[in-house]
C-alpha cells in the first residue's frame, strides 16, 4: 500500500476577475482539455505515449487533494484493479485542518479497504467498483457502475482465470466454476452470493446507506441478453438493508438533442414511453417530505428541472444528520455518474464545506481531471456523436447558484431571528429583478410571453448571465437579504429562462448577419440558448455561492472555447453557435478581432 499525506494549505477560497478580463485560469487546464479531447484515459497507458501529460495531471490532482485532506493512495498501476480508474486512487481520510487533526481519526483501515476492493470488483459492470471520491461531514460519497449481469460475471471470471496463469486473487476463495455451471447457469446464485456479498461488505465498510441508481432500465439489455443488473432487481434481495433510490435520468445519447437544440436545456423533455425504459422513479416517502417537490410529475420535467430536483435530493441525503454515506451510479459510471458527482462536489465547495482552500480555477481543474478524465469518461467518442453531457455539466452551474441548493440553508434559517411574514423595504430593494417578478405582467411566471411583442425588446434584461463577482461590501448586503427572503416557496413555480443573452454589439451583428435564417435566429436570441455568454455587469449583488459558481463556469467556458469548443463544435445552420463561440473567445481575450472564422 502506497500512502500519501499532505498538510492543509492556506490558499484563498475564491478569486475575482475584473470585468473585461479573461477569467483566472488554472495552469495546465488547457493541456488537460486538449488531452481529454484527444484520447480516453486508460491506467495502463499512463506511462506510454502522452504519459508525461497524464502524469502531470495525476500529480496535480494529488496536490489539490492534499491542500485540505490527509489521504492514502490505493495503487492501480497499469489498471490492475480497474483499467479506467485512476492509477492513483485517492482515499480521503479526514480534513487536514488542525482541529480535525486533533479530534478525528479515520475508522477505515486502508489495507482492509484495498482487500475488499480486490474481492468485490467483479460484482460491478466493467469492474468499476464502489469508489469513495468525496468526503463530507465524515461521510463518503461514492461512485461506481451498476451490478454486473451473469454474462459479464462468468465471462470475466473465465478471462481472468486463463490470462492469469490459472490463478486470480480476486477469486481466491471462490470455488471452481465448471463448464457445466456456465452452460446451465446452475451456479448463478452461489456465484452472485460470493461476489455481491463482497460488494455489500465494501459498501458497509464505507458506511454507505443510500444507493442512488440513475438507470432508466431495470437491467441493461443488448442483443436480447441482460448484460447488467441493478440492486433494485436483485432477485435474492441482497441489498434490502440499504435505502435504494431509483432516480432514472437520461443517458448520454439524450444529450445530442441538447446540442442539436443549440445547447438549450429548457423545454427538453426525455421520452419516457420508449420500449427500453422500464425503471420508474422510486424514492422512500420519508426522504421527500422536506423537499417540496411533486415527484409524481417527474416525467413532465425538462432537463433543467430534472437535474435540479435530483441534485436537491442528493444534497439532502448527504446533509442529513446521520453518518450514512452515499453511492451514485448509472450503467458504466462514466457519463451520468460524473455529472452528479461533479455537481455535488462543486455545490458543496461553493458553500465552503469541502476543498475550502481551493480557488475556482483549482476546483474546476480537480473536477474535470479527477471526476471526468481519470475515471474514464470517453469525451472523444461523445464529441464525435454530439453527446455533450460533459459540457452540459459545467454550463449547468448557472442553474444551481441560488440558496435552494445550499447545504448551509438549514443552519442559516435556524439562526435567523423571528420576524413577521411581510417584506421590508430592504428586502424588496435587494431582491434581484427576476425574484421581484415582471413589471409588465400580472403573472411573473409568464413574463417571457411579453418578449414576443414588438415593444418588449427595449426593456429586456440580461442580469442572469453575470459572471463577474461583486465587491465584498455588496456581497455582505446580499447575504443578509438573500438568507432572509422566503424564496423557497417559489420552488414549484415555473422558472423563467436564465440563458438570456447580453446586449452585445457582436451578438447584434450576428443576429442580423443572415436574413435567410432570421426566423431561427430570432427564436434563438429570444429564448437565450447560448452556451457561452459574454459576461455583463448587473445591478444586484451576488452571494458568495453564486459568485464562486459563476467564476468556475466562466473559467470553464473560457478554456473550453479555446480548446475543445472552438475546434469540435460545428456551426449550427444559422451560424449562431459558431458566432457565439468566437464572440466569447474575443470577449475574454482569447482571440484577437482579426481571428479567422470557425
Amino acid at each position: 500500500m502506497a500512502g500519501a499525506r499532505a498538510a492543509a494549505a492556506t490558499a484563498s477560497a475564491g478569486s475575482s476577475a475584473s470585468s473585461g478580463n479573461p477569467p483566472p485560469q488554472e495552469p495546465g487546464l488547457g493541456e488537460l482539455l486538449e488531452e481529454f479531447s484527444r484520447t480516453q484515459y486508460r491506467a495502463k497507458d499512463g506511462s506510454g505515449t502522452g504519459g508525461s501529460k497524464v502524469e502531470r495531471i495525476e500529480k496535480r490532482c494529488l496536490e489539490l487533494f492534499g491542500r485540505d485532506y490527509c489521504f492514502s493512495v490505493i495503487p492501480n498501476t497499469n489498471g490492475d484493479i480497474c483499467g479506467h480508474y485512476p492509477r492513483h486512487i485517492v482515499f480521503l481520510e479526514y480534513e487536514s485542518s488542525e482541529k480535525e487533526k486533533d479530534t478525528f481519526e479515520s475508522t477505515v483501515q486502508v489495507s482492509k479497504l484495498q482487500d475488499l476492493i480486490h474481492r468485490s470488483k467483479m460484482a460491478r459492470c466493467r469492474g468499476r467498483f464502489v469508489c469513495p471520491v468525496i468526503l463530507f461531514k465524515g461521510k463518503h460519497i461514492c461512485r461506481s457502475a451498476t451490478l454486473a449481469g451473469w454474462g459479464e460475471l462468468y465471462g470475466r471470471s473465465g478471462y481472468n482465470y486463463f490470462f492469469s496463469g490459472g490463478a486470480d486473487d480476486a477469486w481466491a476463495d471462490v470455488e471452481d466454476v465448471t463448464e457445466e455451471d456456465c452452460a446451465l447457469r446452475s451456479g448463478d446464485t452461489h456465484l452472485f452470493d460470493k461476489v455481491r456479498g463482497y460488494d455489500i461488505k465494501l459498501l458497509r465498510y464505507l458506511s454507505v446507506k443510500y444507493i442512488c441508481d440513475l438507470m432508466v432500465e431495470n437491467k441493461k439489455v443488448k442483443f436480447g441478453m441482460n448484460v447488467t443488473s441493478s440492486e433494485k432487481v436483485d432477485k435474492a434481495q441482497r441489498y434490502a438493508d440499504f435505502t435504494l433510490l431509483s432516480i432514472p435520468y437520461p443517458g448520454c445519447e439524450f444529450f445530442k438533442e441538447y446540442k442539436d437544440r443549440d445547447y438549450m436545456a429548457e423545454g427538453l423533455i426525455f421520452n419516457w414511453k420508449q420500449d427500453y425504459v422500464d425503471a420508474p422513479l422510486s424514492i422512500p416517502d420519508f426522504l421527500t417530505h422536506s423537499l417540496n417537490i411533486d415527484w409524481s410529475q417527474y416525467q413532465c420535467w425538462d432537463l433543467v428541472q430534472q437535474t435540479q430536483n435530483y441534485l436537491k435530493l442528493l444534497l439532502s441525503l448527504v446533509n442529513s444528520d446521520d453518518d450514512s454515506g452515499l453511492l451514485v451510479h448509472c450503467i458504466s459510471g462514466w457519463d451520468r455518474t460524473p455529472l452528479f458527482i461533479s455537481l455535488l462536489r462543486l455545490s458543496l465547495w461553493a458553500d465552503g464545506l469541502i476543498h475550502t482552500s481551493l480557488k475556482p480555477a483549482e476546483i474546476l481543474y480537480l473536477t474535470v481531471a479527477y471526476d471526468w478524465f481519470l475515471f474514464g469518461h470517453m469525451l472523444v467518442d461523445r464529441l464525435s456523436k454530439g453527446e455533450e453531457i460533459f459540457f452540459f455539466c459545467f454550463n449547468f452551474l448557472k442553474h444551481i447558484t441560488s440558496e435552494e441548493f445550499s447545504a448551509l440553508k438549514t443552519q442559516r434559517r435556524k439562526s435567523l431571528p423571528a420576524r413577521d411574514g411581510g417584506f421590508t423595504l430592504e428586502d424588496i430593494c435587494m431582491l434581484r429583478r427576476k425574484d421581484r417578478g415582471s413589471t409588465t405582467s400580472l403573472g411573473s411566471d409568464f413574463s417571457l410571453v411579453m418578449e414576443n411583442s414588438p415593444g418588449a425588446t427595449g426593456s429586456f434584461t440580461y442580469e442572469a448571465v453575470e459572471l463577474v463577482p461583486a465587491g465584498a461590501p455588496t456581497q455582505a448586503a446580499w447575504r443578509k437579504s438573500h438568507s432572509s427572503s422566503p424564496q423557497s416557496v417559489l420552488w414549484n413555480r415555473p422558472q423563467p429562462s436564465e440563458d438570456r443573452l447580453p446586449s452585445h454589439q457582436g451578438l447584434v451583428e450576428a443576429r442580423s448577419s443572415s436574413s435567410s435564417s432570421s426566423n431561427h435566429s430570432d427564436n434563438f436570441f429570444r429564448m437565450g440558448s447560448s452556451p457561452l455568454e459574454v459576461p455583463k455587469p448587473r445591478l444586484a449583488a451576488l452571494s458568495d455561492r453564486e459568485t464562486r459558481l459563476q467564476e468556475v463556469r466562466s473559467a470553464f467556458l473560457a478554456a473550453y472555447s479555446s480548446t475543445v469548443g472552438l475546434r469540435a463544435v460545428a456551426p449550427s445552420p444559422s451560424g449562431a453557435i459558431g458566432g457565439l463561440l468566437e464572440q466569447f473567445a474575443r470577449g475574454v481575450g482569447l482571440r484577437g478581432i482579426s481571428s479567422n472564422a470557425l
